[in-house]
This record gives structure tokens, C-alpha cells and sequence, in this order.
């Protein structure tokens, strides 16, 4: 059991000294394209910019929620002011894909706030 063990240690302790080197012939490597004028690819993982919630600081940019609620209370909205409006005119005035909203119609639709007849929407 001893010996299990101890192979064990040694692969983790292999594999881990292999990982090391990569991670420096990559820095060295991206240090070179960067010096030769070439782009430099990022790594996987996360998006340039982003911050675990630990290293998050108070001076990171955070996301502004939009004035206006949600975009099922803004199509709600546009609806009741244009009885009989369709999903595209929707989605041009709210500055949306259309996509995004024909799923936020359904569910208004099942939520019973809208009404669909036809390709037009009016509030139930």
C-alpha cells in the first residue's frame, strides 16, 4: 500500500514540475511574440477584465442596472401605450434583438399580462 502511495506522490510531484516548465516556455514564448509584434493570445479561463469576488476592490466597474425595470415591465409598457404593436416594433424601440424578446413575450403570455393575436400584442 505503501508503495501505491509513494508512486502516486511521485506522478503528482511529475506532473506538476512539467506544468511549471510549460507555464514558463509560454511566458517566455508570448514574451517573444510580443517583442517580435505579434499578438499575444490570452490564456483560457476568465475574460480579460473580470476579477474573482476576493480580489474585487471597491474601485472595479460594476454593472449599472438600466433605469426602467426589467424588459418585461418595458415591453408591458410599450404594449399598453400601442395596443396592436408587433414583436419588432417592440424590440426596435427598446433597442433589443428580437430573438431576446419574442422569449419574454411568451412568458408574458403565460403569465396572462399579454395578449397575441395574429403577429400583434395587446395587455390582457
Amino acid at each position: 500500500m505503501a508503495s501505491i502511495t509513494n508512486a502516486l506522490d511521485e506522478a503528482r510531484d511529475l506532473v506538476m514540475r512539467r506544468l511549471s516548465e510549460l507555464d514558463d516556455e509560454r511566458r517566455r514564448l508570448e514574451r517573444a511574440l510580443s517583442e517580435l509584434g505579434g499578438k499575444a493570445t490570452r490564456r483560457p479561463g476568465r475574460p480579460k477584465g473580470s476579477t474573482s469576488k476576493a480580489s474585487a476592490s471597491k474601485t472595479t466597474r460594476r454593472r449599472r442596472r438600466r433605469r426602467g425595470g426589467t424588459r418585461a415591465d418595458q415591453a408591458v409598457a410599450l404594449i399598453k401605450k400601442n395596443p396592436g404593436i408587433t414583436a419588432s416594433e417592440i424590440a426596435k424601440s427598446m433597442k433589443i434583438k428580437p430573438n431576446y424578446l419574442y422569449r419574454v413575450l411568451s412568458d408574458l403570455e403565460k403569465q396572462k399580462k399579454v395578449k397575441k393575436k395574429g403577429r400583434t400584442y395587446t395587455a390582457a
